[in-house]
């Protein structure tokens, strides 16, 4: 398995021209982008250039799921589902569990803060996931936008509570306890030995070594986005409803349900 940094991709050591200017610059444009996001009618005209910004940032991860992350947050905003948030949290499912497949962006100050491995539920699959649920004791990972709550201490220790935003998605999380938390089973050596991660019953979980850092970045009211191309979430998602017709080229394209 090629070797991907995990972690946080910009060290403190960090010292080129290039990369100082880069950053620079999306320091000053993403609260702008955010500012937007809020106070234009239409607010998709502005999703472009945020999905732009979170391309730049993390260049390994799909253009494609992080414009639907974009434009699912922003749609968020616009319904009034919360009234703002700093950090916006994207897993590509679409991915193998062997590669960093989780990106956490702090848009205020407009950075990747961390690219990661992710383990997805037992009965979602092997290496790859293929199957998602919303139902108490189906162990599948589920799908969707969700809102970080507060952590706790629970049987997997430090963990982050999170709140399913979409209905017939992700809507029984709190239930069903779908919590991000750090597992032992999480790790580059796992993926090495046995081509895929440890799976959980159903949650994001984590890196032992990061999982704390990861969470209390996100505690609190930021936005977690799921990502996988099912086709009845892509079309019912009320999050991808605020373009009509954006949502109507995404149903088109997108292949078959795999929602349980």
């Amino acid at each position: 398995m090629a070797r991907v940094a995990l972690g946080r991709p910009f060290p403190p050591e960090e010292t080129d021209r290039s990369m100082r200017r880069r950053l620079s610059h999306s320091l000053a444009t993403f609260p702008a982008l955010m500012t937007t996001a809020l106070a234009v009618p239409h607010a998709h005209a502005a999703q472009p250039v945020l999905a732009d910004k979170l391309a730049a940032e993390a260049p390994r991860a799909n253009p494609k799921v992080l414009a639907l992350a974009a434009r699912a947050a922003e749609c968020a905003l616009k319904q009034g589902v919360l009234d703002g948030f700093r950090h916006l949290a994207v897993i590509d499912y679409s991915l193998p569990s062997t590669q960093p497949r989780l990106w956490v962006f702090d848009l205020e100050r407009g950075r990747l803060m961390f690219q990661e491995l992710v383990a997805h539920g037992r009965n979602t699959g092997d290496a790859k996931a293929e199957r998602f649920s919303n139902v108490e004791g189906s162990h599948m990972s589920s799908i969707g936008l969700f809102k970080t709550l507060e952590p706790y201490y629970g049987s997997n220790g430090y963990s982050l509570r999170l709140s399913g935003l979409d209905p017939g998605f992700n809507d029984n999380a709190l239930a069903r306890a779908i919590v991000m938390h750090g597992a032992p089973y999480v790790s580059e050596a796992i993926a090495e030995r046995l081509g895929r991660l440890g799976r959980s019953w159903g949650c994001p979980a984590l890196r032992p070594e990061i999982a704390r850092t990861v969470i209390d970045t996100l505690k609190g009211g930021a936005l977690l986005f799921a990502y996988y191309p099912d086709r009845k979430w892509l079309s019912e998602s009320p999050y991808f409803q605020c373009d009509a017709a954006s949502a109507r080229v995404v149903t088109s394209t997108s292949p078959p349900s795999n929602s349980g």
